[in-house]
């Protein structure tokens, strides 16, 4: 286990269990190949090395943002938590290219719903990395994000859990 942040005392805190969007093997942000993420300049949260290109929803929610590449959105739990999940590194040079969406912004989404499909090889072959970073982007957040790293499964591995 490791421990993020801790602004406040999480014992009265809600717990949010995140469920893995990918299949893989998951990472600390410290391993991600930018220094944005690995800095946590983007959020606080883990990454995923990808071993299947299929993206699918972390929790029940809304999709509040896709990028017109395809290769990252933001989701929302009900709670107000907003995830990034930004599929591979420096991936928007691809300009959408081996990215496809299956969803929308605003749409309504459930746990373990395909949200993208990507194609893996042609992002490496492309020179790029597909980890994944999974961040809380939300600018008042003030929990801790705890996870293990180990093997997971796309919806249903916990990836995380997130005290709100």
């Amino acid at each position: 286990m490791h421990s993020r942040h801790d602004r406040s005392n999480t014992s009265n805190r809600q717990l949010l269990s995140v469920q893995s969007p990918l299949s893989g093997r998951s990472l600390p942000l410290e391993e991600v190949p930018d220094k944005a993420f690995a800095r946590k300049h983007m959020g606080e949260g883990m990454a995923i090395e990808p071993s299947e290109g299929k993206l699918v929803a972390p929790f029940d929610g809304v999709v509040v943002y896709l990028i017109g590449s395809k290769h990252a959105l933001i989701i929302q739990h009900e709670t107000g938590l907003q995830l990034l999940i930004h599929v591979g590194i420096n991936t928007v040079a691809l300009k959408g290219e081996g990215f496809a969406a299956h969803i929308g912004a605003g749409d309504k989404v459930r746990l373990g719903q395909t949200l993208i499909t990507f194609d893996i090889a042609h992002i490496r072959d492309s020179g790029y990395s597909a980890v994944t970073p999974v961040v809380v982007v939300n600018d008042d957040f003030g929990g801790r994000v705890d996870g293990s790293y180990r093997e997971v499964k796309a919806g249903e591995s916990q990836l995380m859990t997130i005290a709100l």
